[in-house]
């Protein structure tokens, strides 16, 4: 009993340093919250996500994506993941990392997040206490999973009602589909994308990264930073849906809109564009470059530079439109044309150009390449296993706020006694009895 009471005490100390957070949409000048997180300690008011806790409990890339995006903004993200298992995108690899044996793969969308083990089936009570003072809740399990454990949205909003709840599923919660499990490249193929990637005569192809897992996960983000400020007015939360099918379907964009509207379909063109051109990548010497011309006036200009300009007057190339007609005319003697050089002298060439250009990079020539190292993307964090680890950092940069990577991705239950001591107030006795009983790890 006293033991009890001393943890209810302990954790109301806390709690009176959290509950701010879950008030407010960001608790800016609250310095007691960010105190409370060792790991985002660096965390300040600069960071417009300041104050706010998000309980992660999603896995693999679209759910862990969009809480990193929200992390770097200075959210405290609390990532759960299964104890002796954790997130499955830990073992997708090689390549593995030396000591921790997590996979690189994990790396990519975990930055800034503390990691703590609980078992969801055994520890509803562990995670109601977390979610009652957190400001949101991510997940993608499949739709009624989570309620089987007293973990659903009805559920939770009436520990606590200003919760803001994303689930990010394959196909919705409603439909045909919605008891489906969702990987990105199915929701690809389902959403008519491979239908649309690859060369003209060849199979579909999916896109060379989990761009629908990621643009799902950059949909949820923004949807929780607009439910989140109509919190400051409402005073209520909310659920948010957003599922890996629509999100591939919005991405159709001028594809779809053509379809519905026209009734045109698409084909694959590889990286041609249905309705620009020249708008590809040429095999040049020694790789391949890719340009550009959205305008007439373009056009121009690449015809001058490559010293054929009686192309630009040439009725059947004289406008997009007409250059779209003659499409394949016009892509052979630019084709012809670019083979003739490296991509290195062609860029010399086309410097200071109008129309966009630009070669096709390998990886490491990516990260070799003098802009890439000059605006300083690629960050190196301390890992508490294996030294150092680097990650591509934030894309967006602001005038006045932060947005950074501060801390490397965690290893599994990295930080389980640290947020149950401190959140809820579990002392060292509390915290083995839960292990032992193989709750938390």
């Amino acid at each position: 009993m006293l033991s009890q009471n001393l943890r209810l005490v302990r954790g109301l100390l806390n709690y009176g340093v959290c509950r701010p957070s879950l008030r407010n949409f960001a608790a800016v000048g609250d310095k007691n919250n960010a105190a409370d997180n060792a790991n985002a300690s660096d965390v300040d008011e600069r960071h417009p996500l300041h104050g706010i806790r998000i309980l992660d409990l999603s896995r693999i890339i679209a759910g862990p994506y969009c809480t990193m995006v929200l992390a770097d903004l200075g959210a405290e993200v609390i990532k759960v993941e299964r104890p002796h298992f954790g997130d499955e995108a830990r073992k997708w690899g090689p390549p593995f990392l030396k000591n921790s044996n997590d996979a690189a793969y994990f790396l990519a969308p975990n930055r800034n997040k503390r990691s703590i083990c609980i078992d969801i089936k055994r520890g509803t009570q562990l995670l109601h206490r977390l979610a009652e003072i957190s400001d949101v809740l991510v997940e993608n399990y499949v739709p009624g999973t989570l309620e089987r454990y007293g973990l659903g949205y009805e559920q939770l909003r009436k520990v606590n009602p200003k919760l803001i709840y994303c689930s990010m599923t394959g196909y919705g919660s409603v439909g045909p589909y919605a008891k489906r499990p969702g990987y990105d490249v199915i929701a690809s193929s389902v959403g008519g994308l491979m239908h649309i990637t690859g060369e003209r005569d060849g199979p579909p192809s999916k896109v060379g990264v989990a761009v629908t897992d990621m643009s799902t996960g950059l949909y949820a983000h923004g949807a929780i930073l607009a439910a989140l400020y109509q919190r400051t007015r409402t005073q209520r939360g909310q659920k948010i849906e957003v599922d890996l099918l629509s999100t591939c379907c919005s991405l159709l964009l001028n594809v779809g809109s053509n379809y519905l509207n026209s009734g045109v379909e698409a084909g694959r063109m590889g990286t041609a564009h249905s309705s620009i051109v020249p708008y590809q990548s040429f095999k040049t010497k020694d790789g391949y470059l890719t340009l550009g011309t959205g305008s007439d006036v373009q056009f121009v200009d690449l015809c001058r530079r490559l010293k054929v300009e009686h192309l630009a007057q040439n009725p059947k190339f004289k406008t997009n439109k007409d250059r779209v007609t003659n499409r394949v005319e016009l892509l052979g003697i630019l084709e012809q044309m670019l083979s003739e050089d490296t991509s290195r002298n062609w860029m010399k060439l086309f410097e200071g150009a109008s129309f966009p250009v630009g070669p096709v990079n390998s990886i490491p020539e990516v990260f070799e390449d003098e802009h890439i190292k000059a605006i300083g993307l690629v960050k190196s964090l301390r890992h508490p296993k294996d030294e150092t680890v680097k990650v591509v950092g934030p894309p967006v940069t602001f005038s006045e706020a932060r947005n950074d990577a501060r801390t490397a991705p965690p290893i599994l239950g990295q930080h389980t006694d640290e947020v149950l001591g401190e959140l809820l107030g579990y002392g060292p006795d509390e915290l083995a009895k839960l292990k032992k009983d193989n709750i938390i790890q």
